[in-house]
């Protein structure tokens, strides 16, 4: 079974970050919610709680397959400051594993240098981020070398989707995406 680790930051989106939980564990896949400090209980852009499982400082890399990041800005931002997100992300990339980032989170990845050319995010994000390859609405999710990346909270499903295609399979894939209606998310 793959294991997922999705940092939480007050500010975050959580749309996306809930979507991702929730999508990745249908599929099958192990999700480890880690908060950026000790307090366990983590506010959401819109003042959802959610209670992540580990602080980030505690979270081993290497027993992990991949890296989440939801957007949101204040969320964002502070994965972009954390010492120990940025750490796991350089060492995640330096090993070819699988980083994936929607919304406003490319921006961290930018951040760490681990973005690659081609990148989707919020419109707009992009003028923070600052770098060539934005691929705008071209499609849901953009995928370069071991980095996915996606729009928002719209996107959500087709993201963490993709997600389950990469780490769990097609047919995993296909069994999630038709039991949450999500028939519209194709050619991920």
């Amino acid at each position: 079974m793959s294991k997922v680790l999705v940092p939480l930051a007050n500010g975050f989106e959580e749309i996306e970050a809930v979507t991702i939980i929730d999508i990745l564990r249908r599929g099958g896949v192990e999700v480890l919610v880690a908060s950026l400090d000790e307090n366990s209980l983590v506010k959401g852009a819109n003042n959802i709680v959610v209670q992540a499982d580990a602080e980030i400082k505690s979270v081993d890399s290497e027993t992990l397959d991949m890296i989440v990041l939801p957007g949101g800005w204040d969320g964002t931002y502070a994965l972009a400051d954390d010492a120990n997100v940025q750490k796991i992300l350089k060492k995640m990339d330096a090993k070819g594993k699988n980083i994936a980032a929607i919304c406003a989170a490319p921006y961290a990845l930018n951040r760490a240098g681990v973005l690659k050319e081609k990148y989707t995010c919020y419109p707009s994000v992009e003028d923070e981020i600052k770098r060539e390859g934005y691929q705008g609405d071209s499609s849901m999710v953009v995928h370069d070398a071991n980095i996915m990346t996606s729009r928002g909270p719209a996107t959500a499903i087709c993201f963490a989707l993709a997600i389950v295609k990469k780490l769990a399979g097609e047919d995993v894939y296909k069994s999630v995406r038709l039991g949450v209606l999500a028939t519209y998310c194709e050619d991920l």
